[in-house]
């Protein structure tokens, strides 16, 4: 099931019923798990550690070194979990001394030409579109899906169950159960669609839709928000999850 025209290293180790296409180039300091299916012109470089059940298309390049002009040489790995589909021309680079990893999660779908930039993090069950790009330090949690020719600036991170127009940018975080889009960029009301396909109840749907009728409709600033929907909405870990999201976010939400 390894082609004799890949090379892999002999340091490489490699797990059990690993499919390994032609011209596949597998460098030392990396480790593949079980049924993986590693295709044709596929790179897996220096760090890359790679759970199970992965199938890997033609031209990705998972591993290569950070660009950062910061990056001096450091031990840093690039970590791939399970039963992800990563398509043609994929790029994962590898951690910085900032965080020393980049972490794909699993059951992920990275569509053709996708750009994951170093100590990225994304979570699982995430759909990233054609063409998007991805900065460092960039975080996506579980459930959101990203449309194509996205761009992220670094250090932004995007919520969960979240759904993001096709061709936007921003430098701002992205709320959790929304979708995003527009240009610029806005709030464009929350992801009902999405919510109900992964079946949030109606009474859900509605707190969530009430709190960013607080957040966006009523005109207060981003503290007193929060504070009216502490007081408004009944508390559930999604709710906790908006008022925390927003009271962590470092460069601030979308508006």
């Amino acid at each position: 099931m390894i082609s004799p025209l890949a090379y892999i290293d002999p340091e490489a180790k490699i797990g059990n019923n690993v499919e390994i296409g032609p011209f596949a180039f597998i460098d030392k300091n990396v480790v593949i798990g079980d049924n993986n299916i590693i295709m044709a012109n596929t790179n897996i470089l220096y760090g890359a550690r790679i759970g199970n059940g992965n199938r890997i298309f033609p031209g990705a390049v998972i591993g290569a070194i950070p660009q950062d002009l910061k990056f001096r040489g450091e031990d840093t790995t690039a970590e791939i979990g399970d039963n992800n589909t990563i398509r043609e021309n994929v790029t994962i680079n590898r951690g910085t001394a900032s965080k020393g990893k980049t972490v794909v999660g699993s059951n992920n779908l990275l569509m053709e030409g996708v750009h994951v930039a170093h100590d990225a993090r994304v979570g699982n069950g995430c759909i990233i579109g054609n063409s998007t790009k991805m900065a460092g330090e960039i975080i996506i949690d579980d459930n959101a899906i990203i449309s194509a020719s996205v761009l992220m600036h670094q250090f932004c991170r995007v919520g969960g169950y979240t759904m993001v127009q096709g061709g936007s940018r921003f430098s701002k975080d992205i709320p959790p159960f929304i979708i995003a889009g527009r240009e610029p960029i806005t709030y464009a009301g929350i992801n009902i669609i999405g919510l109900r396909r992964r079946g949030f109840s109606n009474e859900l749907i509605e707190n969530i839709h009430n709190a960013y009728r607080i957040i966006y409709q009523k005109g207060l600033n981003v503290s007193d928000a929060l504070e009216e929907i502490k007081k408004e909405i009944p508390m559930s870990k999604e709710i906790e999850y908006i008022v925390s999201f927003i009271q962590t976010s470092e460069r601030g939400i979308i508006r």
